[in-house]
């Protein structure tokens, strides 16, 4: 117990901060902090798939379009209570994940990165096939729109759950599983860990974790499920804010997620550079900068200082 202390002051510290701050946000800035939330708990479920597994995935951005078109669809044509339509995108995505965990089991490393950029290029297309029901490129929309203060609270609440879930998850025996995958796979056979069981599911409980992050996503996109919103940038930006966060541990997440969520915005106030994507080039530089300096994400960060000091 005394061991976990400092891990449930933070944790504690960090809930009353969160709780108190939209106090303190104007509208506009209650907004961008649930899209933080948002990319919080998509990151999370990349660095179970990618940090602790060892597979890696360009392909997140598909899931969260299962999940937010889960949210539009049933709130459109069901009226179904927005928070209602979270648990069941975590479940269709979960089932989603199983079904392309499965065949991934036979491929690894580059192939398996290839496989999920497909993924994300070929999902994000599917509404244009059924536009009677989806809108097609026009999109589709939730039946109630909510304010930011609505989709704070919520989006903060739904984190803090994912968090603890995938805190749960990862610190029995699956996510020893997890790791032991990760480490060797013919050393976790060897322990007597089911490659096809565990690696499965990881990719279940990482799915599961972006539709519920598409779902919210959606909502603060005024409740907008498009296909433009799910392309593969935003599966390459949930890529970008795990590795700055840092793969394989859970405590940088939150910084990772301000990173892809803050940054575009404040990258836009600054000059152009040479072209009309300046804002681009700014995000690029940035991200390079960050990798540079924090090649293990910021999760690393503590480590290194704690061995400059011993050096010291």
């Amino acid at each position: 117990m005394r061991r976990n202390a400092p891990a449930l002051v933070a944790v504690a510290v960090a809930a009353l901060f969160f709780a108190l701050l939209p106090f303190g946000l104007s509208d506009y800035h209650r907004g961008l902090a649930a899209s933080v939330a948002v990319y919080l708990i998509a990151i999370l479920g990349l660095n179970v798939l990618t940090g602790y597994t060892g597979q890696i995935s360009i392909g997140h951005g598909a899931f969260m379009a299962i999940g937010g078109y889960t949210t539009a669809i049933m709130s459109h044509y069901h009226n179904t209570n927005l928070i209602l339509t979270l648990p069941l995108a975590f479940v269709i995505t979960f089932g989603c994940g199983v079904l392309v965990g499965l065949p991934a089991l036979r491929l690894s490393g580059v192939y398996l990165a290839l496989a999920t950029f497909a993924l994300a290029v070929s999902i994000p297309q599917l509404p244009l096939k059924f536009s009677k029901f989806t809108g097609g490129s026009a999109g589709i929309s939730a039946s109630k729109s909510v304010s930011n203060s609505w989709l704070y609270g919520v989006s903060w609440s739904t984190a803090a759950i994912a968090f603890l879930f995938t805190w749960l998850v990862l610190r029995g025996r699956t996510g020893r599983a997890f790791r032991a995958i990760r480490d060797s796979e013919v050393a976790a056979t060897s322990s007597g860990v089911t490659l096809a069981i565990y690696k499965t599911l990881a990719f279940g409980v990482s799915a599961a974790l972006a539709g519920v992050a598409g779902s919210l996503f959606v909502l603060a996109t005024n409740g907008f499920a498009q296909p433009n919103e799910f392309s593969v940038t935003l599966s390459l930006k949930i890529l970008v804010g795990a590795a700055v966060a840092g793969l394989g541990s859970l405590w940088g997440v939150l910084l990772g997620a301000a990173f892809i969520a803050l940054l575009p915005t404040l990258s836009a106030s600054a000059p152009l550079i040479g072209s009309a994507h300046g804002q681009d080039v700014v995000f690029g530089l940035f991200v390079i900068v960050v990798m540079i300096l924090l090649p293990t994400g910021v999760a690393g960060l503590i480590p290194r200082l704690r061995r400059l000091r011993v050096k010291a």
